[in-house]
């Protein structure tokens, strides 16, 4: 199958699942770095090909999953002769897999819904199982299978092996390991700097508004992409399917809504490269396996951390170069500050392309595209009726007429102009002109409001209170306005200053966090005469100073 080298989940995984004893297993990774093989291997080593039991459960959360670790498995056993590896997933007839569980595999990948359908039907017994996986464990948990994994645990023996795969560790988790597990060996692999060493994070602040036409220059600019957009919601997502197919993109939509067939079909297109894009929510595209992307994008991030790991480990797999790249608006700073913060992902900003940039390469697309036009063979019949209208014209005439048309039309709404949104040269919405805005790394959660954090910056900085403008403070960060003619170098006032040992934070809106070297800075300067905060200073660790806010 091409593999040179184990995944480091594969090479410390394997052994311990081939290793004389079974026992109970922990497996913490990220999707995507080969935890299909780590157990799927193992498994096809330890069952038994002649006996005519089931004596492998691999429960995932999702059918796109299912489907993709049973066909892991089939290939991974094709010179395994008796083997039979069979899936079952809800959304689906129910006959066709009755039939298949008449066969009696002997490994069965299942979604908990269908297979608590199977066993109240008796159509399945799980009497011999010896081995149980729990494939993307924290996602079956946040898609509410608690109780449907106790019930079918309950039909399994008690002297089973049970191995858990998982991105995390939730509460929820721990528990489940407590009550089915026995003293599980556990192996966790660096879950964000292992999956994401070959990805390039990348983000552009624009409105919202102009997120799609923002996406729709990247397409322009990229025409080999070929990636994943990841949408919040089922709705949002048909919609900027529809947007973007509608104006002669290949993307199609992927979520909930749609039946298994229509799921299966946009899968099999995808697979088959007969699209660029494809838009999904998290949960549909949960499990898909697919080669070779080279972008995942983010129409809105998520609201959990994890999600975006999830999301982005998509591409730069198997030692490919892929970029996540992020769309945010103006006031979604905070949001990859905090992902920078639990990742230790650093983001890049990056430039939605211009409209001069996109000209040629939008005009050379419509070339390609009306040369591989297929012609119909009523086409003939009206050309003979319309024929003597183009007569005495040039070849030259008429491109030209056809190039000035698509030139007219090439903008779509939204299309015209600049899409990055230029903070620094025009203050935030809302803001008032001659301020600039900044964030802060504290908020409410600290103790402060907005007079206890304006009397902080006023100390800390050395500014005058007429030099600061709005303040808006938020439960773990602010933002505030400081004048134009003191904005310059004004997050550097902030270096080595720390909140009860936790290094201030202070960026520009518009600018990612600060990249610059620790090293030796120097010690900023603080003035009085404006009344102390509420808190003291003191020397902190290292020699910095530390303010302490009141809680």
């Amino acid at each position: 199958m091409g593999f040179e080298t184990p995944t480091p989940i594969q090479k410390q995984a394997i052994p311990i699942l081939l290793g004389e004893d079974p026992t109970d297993f922990i497996g913490l990774a990220q999707t995507g770095t080969g935890k299909t093989a780590a157990f799927g291997l193992p498994l096809l080593d330890l069952i038994d090909a002649d006996s005519q039991t089931t004596q492998v459960l691999v429960l995932a959360p999702t059918r796109e999953l299912g489907q993709q670790t049973a066909q892991q498995m089939l290939r991974f056993s094709e010179n395994q002769p008796g083997i039979k590896v069979e899936v079952v997933y809800g959304g689906a007839s129910i006959v066709p897999q009755l039939k298949a569980m008449k066969k009696r595999p002997q490994v069965l990948v299942a979604t908990p819904g269908r297979l608590l359908d199977l066993i109240q039907r008796k159509a399945v017994s799980l009497n011999a199982v010896e081995y149980v996986v729990l494939d993307e464990a924290d996602e079956m948990l946040n898609m509410g299978f608690k109780e449907d994994i106790d019930s079918i645990l309950s039909h399994t023996p008690e002297n089973r092996v049970t191995w858990l795969f998982s991105a995390t560790m939730p509460p929820e988790i721990r528990k489940i390991i407590h009550k089915y597990m026995d003293s599980p060996r556990e192996v966790s692999v660096n879950r964000v700097e292992k999956t994401n060493t070959d990805i390039t994070h990348q983000y552009v602040v624009t409105k919202t508004t102009n997120k799609v036409p923002a996406i729709r220059r990247f397409l322009d600019k990229s025409p080999e992409m070929r990636g994943i957009l990841f949408c919040r919601t089922k709705r949002e997502t048909q919609k900027i399917a529809d947007d973007l197919g509608n104006l002669g993109y290949s993307v199609e939509a992927l979520h909930g809504d749609l039946s298994q067939s229509q799921r299966d079909a946009v899968m099999r297109r995808f697979k088959t490269r007969d699209m660029q894009l494809l838009c999904a929510t998290d949960v549909a595209a949960r499990g898909i396996d697919v080669n070779n992307l080279s972008h995942v994008l983010h129409h809105t991030l998520p609201d959990q951390v994890e999600y975006y790991t999830h999301r982005s480990g998509r591409t730069g797999r198997a030692g490919q170069k892929g970029i996540s790249l992020a769309f945010i608006n103006s006031r979604e700073n905070g949001r990859l500050y905090e992902l920078e913060k639990k990742t230790g992902i650093k983001f890049q900003k990056t430039e939605v392309p211009s409209m001069e940039e996109l000209l040629e390469t939008r005009l050379k697309n419509w070339a390609t595209k009306l040369l591989d036009q297929e012609i119909d063979p009523k086409a003939e019949a009206h050309l003979m009726e319309l024929e003597p209208l183009f007569e005495g014209k040039e070849k030259s005439d008429l491109l030209l007429r056809l190039l000035s048309r698509e030139l007219e039309g090439i903008s779509g709404p939204g299309e015209t102009g600049d899409l990055n949104y230029r903070n620094q040269d025009k203050g935030y919405e809302g803001g008032n002109s001659g301020y600039h805005r900044f964030f802060i790394n504290v908020g409410t959660m600290d103790g402060f409001n907005r007079a206890e954090l304006s009397r902080m910056l006023v100390e800390l900085s050395g500014i005058k209170k007429k030099h600061l403008g709005k303040v808006d403070v938020k439960k773990n960060c602010a933002f505030f306005e400081i004048a134009d003619s003191q904005s310059a170098g004004f997050g550097d006032r902030f270096e080595g200053i720390t909140l009860e040992d936790r290094p201030i934070r202070v960026n520009r809106d518009h600018q990612g966090p600060s990249t610059k070297p620790r090293g030796n800075r120097p010690k900023p300067k603080f003035k009085g005469g404006h009344g102390k905060p509420k808190g003291n200073f003191s020397k902190g660790k290292n020699n910095r100073k530390s303010f302490r806010g009141r809680r």
